[in-house]
């Protein structure tokens, strides 16, 4: 998944798999620069 800022891209990780650990989802919800809330939707 990627989202453009500006000048600049962020490339957010999307696994490949069922479940993903915690960490790993908030990381990618950081990454997303967007709040849990926007992400959820």
């Amino acid at each position: 998944m990627q989202k453009k800022t500006g000048d600049s891209t962020i490339t957010v990780p999307i696994p490949d798999h069922k479940e993903i650990k915690m960490g790993t989802l908030k990381a990618i919800i950081r990454q997303s620069q967007l709040s849990a809330k926007e992400f959820e939707s």
